[in-house]
């Protein structure tokens, strides 16, 4: 998975899955296995042992799991549709990513 179009801190929304139609910011994004944790969704439980050493109390913690990155999209900042990506060069010679749908440049 070389072109990975989602990048770290994109607001994406969910399009498949039990969370399906909810938002939130792109924390991590692993190329290796195409697939991204996204703030705020696909929470699963975890078990964690007390570990005084690194200050850990122990528990069940709640955090946020990998969705795969073909269920979610990105969330254009114009119109806040969900979108596909496409990449165009401008005229300073820089390439950006842009959103299908209305044409918004989503790099910074």
């Amino acid at each position: 998975m070389a072109n990975l179009k989602i990048k770290k801190d994109d607001l994406v929304e969910v399009i498949s899955g039990k969370d399906r139609g909810s938002r939130g910011k792109v924390l991590r994004v692993d190329r290796k296995k195409g697939r991204v944790v996204v703030e705020g969704v696909n929470f699963c439980k975890r078990h964690t042992r007390p570990n005084p050493q690194k200050n850990i109390q122990g528990g069940i913690v709640e955090r946020e799991a990998a969705l795969d990155i073909s269920n979610v999209m990105v969330v254009s900042p114009e119109s806040g549709r969900a979108t596909r990506v496409g990449y165009t060069i401008l005229d300073d010679g820089h390439k950006v990513r842009v959103a299908k749908v209305d044409g918004a440049i989503l790099d910074r």
